[in-house]
């Protein structure tokens, strides 16, 4: 995917590096790469919507994208939020969660935030590191932030059933994670929070709303084609999905 047209500071200051190989998330019988976007410090709002819309994305103060030797399976996706047409499952899941209250909070560590998301990786994600992560660990990965973001907080009758860390750029929101209570029997907060973000964009006029990446061949991200109208990215030109 190419990077960003600019040839003006600072990005002719950004540097890029690939990762050495290490384990596919995803898929089990693939060694993934990374390329890095550095230095870290110069990456402001600005700057990394552009990366963003080249097929970056963050973790913590890390800005990167899937650089494998042999794969592109990984591929960015964005909503058109003004667009979005929820099919009948989804706003069954938007009226089921309608009592669910957000507020924006500060970027802090809040220790019942920490127990949700330990909770959350050991069901959903078993096995995959972060379902151990320490608090060093879940602060670096979701509390540290040069651009501007977001911590949503959604609860319930005084019970936190659902939190949401979000970028906001030029063009749209960046989803950058979410992580919910997994023992609310026939709960859909996952889905209830993408519609939840892509109303957000709409209320601040704002076009995308980013997903991070789509695998096709993955089940765990499956769920993010089942909103539409959706686009793929790819060297740098975005495209509606038929």
């Amino acid at each position: 995917m190419a990077l960003p047209d600019d040839a003006e500071l600072p990005f002719s200051l950004l540097q890029f590096y690939a990762t050495s190989p290490y384990p596919c998330s995803y898929l089990d019988d693939r060694e993934a790469r990374s390329q890095v976007a550095t230095p870290a410090h110069l990456i402001d709002s600005e700057i990394y919507g552009s990366l963003v819309r080249a097929g970056f994305r963050r973790s913590g103060i890390f800005t990167y994208r899937p650089h494998c030797d042999h794969c592109r399976a990984c591929v960015p996706v964005r909503l058109p939020a003004a667009e979005l047409q929820p099919n009948r499952s989804q706003r069954r899941a938007w009226k089921h969660h309608a009592g669910l209250l957000a507020r924006e909070l500060p970027l802090h560590f809040d220790p019942a935030h920490f127990a949700l998301y330990v909770r959350y990786q050991r069901s959903r994600h078993p096995g995959g590191g972060m379902d151990e992560d320490s608090h060093d660990q879940y602060a670096q990965f979701l509390l540290q932030s040069h651009v501007d973001t977001r911590l949503i907080e959604f609860s319930e009758n005084g019970t936190v059933r659902m939190v949401s860390v979000i970028d906001v750029l030029d063009d749209g929101l960046s989803s950058v994670y979410t992580f919910f209570d997994p023992d609310v029997a026939g709960a859909s907060y996952g889905v209830y929070n993408i519609l939840w973000q892509a109303r957000q964009c709409a209320a601040l006029g704002l076009p995308y709303l980013y997903l991070g990446y789509w695998i096709a061949e993955s089940p765990k991200m499956a769920y993010k084609t089942n909103f539409r109208p959706i686009e793929t990215g790819r060297d740098g030109i975005w495209t509606r999905l038929p």
